[in-house]
């Protein structure tokens, strides 16, 4: 497993792209990467460089989760919808989720790229381990993701939510063991925090 220090490596996603197009990929060529960690890491703001990077397409698993109580049944609707598509070289047509009005939104059409980056919390899971070429995990100490997601401007609305969110996201237990590579994205305490969605 390769470990990064974010704050001390400006280049890390060199050094990612090294080892995704070092990955294997799908039958079809085509490689998925998946970028895990728990609510308050960093990983959508991570992930979005990555996916510049690599000029790849970025699908998210909140797009994705219907609703709150929804973690395990986005994963399922990646492997359908995203991971498995993508392994035989088919476009993908993910479902997405209207938070707001708490029904199904309109489904997306992406192309099958060459590397397709998921974003999300479970996007590590074993479900999507088979199809998945290269695994990121962000790491952050529990009191700083805590911190991070208390100064979000979304709290207020997430706060609620909280703990049935936590209890879901307890599943996501060893992935960072499974993980190819771990970032650690905890801040130096003389930069300024960032905010960003509340399940990120």
């Amino acid at each position: 497993m390769n470990r990064i220090r974010v704050a001390d490596r400006p280049e890390w996603t060199d050094d990612v792209v090294a080892l995704v197009r070092s990955a294997g990929p799908g039958p079809a060529g085509n490689r998925l990467v998946g970028v895990d960690g728990y609510s308050g890491s960093g990983k959508s703001t991570l992930a979005g460089r990555l996916a510049d990077r690599l000029g790849a397409p970025l699908l998210t698993l909140e797009e994705i989760t219907p609703g709150w109580d929804g973690l395990a049944a986005a994963i399922e609707l990646a492997r359908i919808a995203i991971a498995e598509p993508l392994a035989h070289g088919r476009d993908l047509r993910p479902p997405t989720w209207d938070w707001h009005a708490g029904a199904p939104g309109p489904v997306r059409s992406v192309a099958a790229a060459p590397v397709v980056v998921l974003e999300g919390c479970g996007a590590g899971s074993p479900v999507l381990a088979p199809t998945t070429s290269l695994l990121v995990w962000v790491d952050v100490p529990a009191g700083e993701r805590e911190r991070r997601l208390r100064a979000r401007d979304d709290w207020e609305v997430y706060a609620p939510f909280r703990e049935r969110w936590r209890a879901q996201e307890a599943g996501l237990a060893g992935t960072d063991r499974r993980a190819d590579v771990v970032l650690d994205n905890e801040e130096d305490p003389a930069a300024p925090s960032t905010a960003g969605s509340s399940t990120s």
